[in-house]
């Protein structure tokens, strides 16, 4: 039955219209709900989630749905719903809120009790039970319990709220770097990540274990950095490769259908949580499309392919742009999709599909998730190769064939909702995972899909020099953040070094301007999440270490860099440079958590090097793939056809006869190239520099 006094009915959002029908009477974060807590004096109860969480869907079926639940929520609270996707500001203000009150992480569901006249929290937690179990209090106990403390203890609450409105202004504060920038806290990042890695099982931490790619793709660049200065040290790579490694062939990869989930249950990667999310999928398939020009190892291929085949073929509208997430429940049950009975894998499989299907994926031992099989492996196609005694193009040919096959029978099955909101953000994630995969593997179909989406997003979400977050339903709406510019920016770069485009060099430093115009902090440096003109909220965030995905101020930096020295236009080279200088001292004190703002100073401190050929298109295109065909972390390299008229900012990059290469180093500009072996020569000397 509706609720008429339910008011997500009007949203969008798929995450708030699975709750359109609750009896719980929720609003939107807007104005009127907010007027409407003051008016009648009532707490407001935040709620926070997204449509693929698991515990999310968990906590709506036993509470939301639960009308004496319901009744008491209703009698008690404004009861808002938020969708952490389209709302990360709120997202990120309320986390930081709820680790204040709570003194621990946070995560989804995110439950909040506010002040009505300022939307100050007072109370704080995650999923809350139906019932009292496992040391937690059931909801209905914490719906009580905070009505007769908003109703009793007004002097506490205002206590609590000062102190907690001075740690908010504290933690806002960043003093500048006055000192000379150096490369003390890539050292300290390596000593910490090294101690943080699990030498048995890859990644780190114990379980749940999360995929971290930003840490991994830092031990990465210091492997290669710490080579550059003649230094030897292999462990640093081994942290990247290994995990890599464990990560493909577990669980954690979806071994049919391609993609990732969201972490690992346990510390093997066996047992996923089920959900795909689009922006983990990006920053994976970007770090094994790097990893693979570090070692040219074919599992990386294989899973470079399986990643960017299922976002092209699941998560790609036919209009351009990338889909959020898929769900991990069908059915009301989380992972009901992905596993399977070895008696349905035999009857679909061929006798000799299913001898090497066994071997590799071990179904006959014992179930490992609730009686059933999830896909996991220990061994790549060469070892079962040695194992099986077949040479490696048939194992490669029966596993296909049998992946083919159980992906047919598995789409048959209840399919998990794809959450159809294309967020800005997220697509500047996979654009550029997309079109560093295609550049890197020379796949031209993963660039022209990445080309596709970014189409999309120019059509649909850049409007009078400003950016929108969200797309839904014809509908494009909410301004964008910080992240929804940095990343965006910085997959335009990437799309600029796979195909030249004059229009989209433009639209870069119409971003850019953008960016500097609406985001930045001319005081101390380093960009706010959110606009200058966005709504107050209770404190405006200013963060730099990364979470889930790379911090928006270390994109920006990035971004900002390496289009400065493309450009040659220094405004966007000081604001990256005053970003890492804001967050410098926190580089100082916790490297670990602040890896993609490492990867800004290292490209500072190199310098980064631009190169931008001027030819034919196949001679452009014989030169780009001598780039392309290793990992060089500080390299720009544009190619630009004789025929075009380019910018006036690289108007003296001039044809010079079929060929030729101008290359700066920094802010160093070297004579022209014209000669094959020389330029083959200078791109070997880069990579000695950076990985011999």
């Amino acid at each position: 039955m509706n609720n008429p006094n339910n008011k997500l009915i009007h949203e969008s959002s798929p995450y708030l219209l699975q709750h359109a029908n609750n009896p719980v009477n929720w609003y939107a974060w807007n104005t009127e709900s907010l007027a409407l807590a003051q008016k009648l004096n009532k707490p407001i109860l935040l709620s926070i989630g997204y449509s693929a969480c698991h515990w999310c869907h968990v906590m709506a079926h036993e509470s939301f749905e639960d009308q004496t639940t319901a009744n008491i929520m209703n009698e008690h609270f404004i009861n808002i719903k938020v969708d952490r996707e389209e709302r990360p500001d709120l997202d990120k203000v309320y986390q930081t809120a709820h680790s204040l009150l709570t003194s621990r992480s946070g995560g989804w569901p995110l439950t909040v009790f506010l002040m009505p006249d300022n939307q100050m929290p007072f109370y704080a937690g995650t999923y809350f039970p139906d019932k009292s179990r496992h040391n937690m209090p059931s909801f209905t106990e914490i719906l009580r319990l905070v009505s007769d403390a908003y109703k009793n203890k007004q002097a506490e609450i205002q206590s609590q709220e000062k102190a907690i409105k001075d740690i908010l202004k504290d933690i806002s504060q960043h003093a500048p770097a006055r000192s000379t920038l150096n490369t003390l806290p890539l050292d300290l990042a390596r000593k910490q990540l090294g101690n943080a890695f699990d030498k048995i099982h890859g990644g780190f931490s114990d379980a749940p274990k999360f995929p971290h790619p930003d840490m991994l793709e830092r031990s990465l660049r210091h492997s290669l950095f710490l080579k550059s200065q003649n230094k030897e040290d292999d462990s640093a790579r081994n942290i990247t490769l290994y995990s890599l490694d464990k990560m493909a062939l577990g669980g954690f990869q979806d071994q049919v259908g391609g993609g990732f989930f969201r972490y690992s249950t346990d510390k093997y990667w066996m047992i996923p949580h089920f959900e795909k999310m689009l922006y983990d999928n990006a920053q994976l398939l970007a770090l094994y499309a790097q990893a693979y020009c570090v070692n040219n190892k074919p599992l990386y291929k294989e899973t470079i392919d399986a990643t960017a085949n299922w976002v092209i073929r699941e998560m790609q509208t036919p209009q351009g742009g990338y889909c959020s997430a898929l769900d991990a429940d069908t059915e009301k049950t989380e992972g009901k999709f992905y596993v399977w009975r070895p008696e349905e894998i035999k009857a679909i499989l061929s006798d000799e599909e299913f001898n090497i299907f066994e071997m590799k994926f071990n179904i006959t031992e014992p179930s490992n998730f609730e009686g059933a099989w999830h896909l996991h492996s220990q061994l790549t196609n060469e070892a079962l190769a040695k194992q099986s005694k077949h040479d490696l193009k048939t194992i490669k040919h029966l596993l296909s064939s049998a992946q083919k096959k159980l992906l047919i029978k598995r789409n048959q099955r209840t399919q998990p909702e794809r959450d159809e909101k294309i967020l800005c953000a997220w697509n500047g994630l996979m654009i550029r995972a997309m079109a560093l995969a295609g550049r890197r593997t020379q796949r031209p179909e993963y660039i022209a899909s990445a080309t596709l989406a970014i189409n999309f997003i120019k059509k649909t979400l850049w409007k009078n020099q400003n950016l929108l977050a969200a797309y839904k339903d014809n509908n494009a709406n909410l301004n964008a953040y910080l992240d929804d510019y940095a990343y965006l920016l910085q997959a335009i770069i990437e799309l600029l070094q796979c195909n030249w485009s004059n229009t989209y060099y433009h639209w870069a430093q119409e971003i850019a301007d953008s960016l500097i115009k609406n985001f930045e902090d001319p005081e101390q440096g380093g960009f706010f999440f959110t606009r200058h003109d966005h709504e107050t909220l209770i404190y405006r965030s200013k963060t730099f270490s990364d979470d889930a995905m790379p911090s928006g101020n270390a994109v920006a930096a990035n971004a900002l860099l390496q289009l400065g020295l493309l450009s040659g236009n220094t405004k966007y080279l000081t604001s990256a440079e005053k970003t890492i200088r804001c967050a410098y001292n926190e580089l100082n004190e916790q490297a670990i958590t602040h890896c993609s703002l490492l990867h800004a100073l290292e490209l500072l401190l190199k310098p980064g090097v631009v190169i931008v050929l001027r030819g034919t298109e196949s001679d452009m295109q014989l030169w780009q793939n001598i780039a392309n065909s290793k990992f060089i972390a500080h390299l720009t390299c544009v190619a630009i056809n004789k025929d075009l008229t380019p910018p006036d900012s690289l108007k003296d990059k001039t044809p010079n006869g079929n060929i030729c290469a101008y290359i700066c180093e920094g802010s160093t500009c070297l004579p022209v190239i014209t000669d094959k072996i020389e330029f083959e020569t200078y791109i070997k000397g880069l990579v000695q520099h950076e990985q011999n």
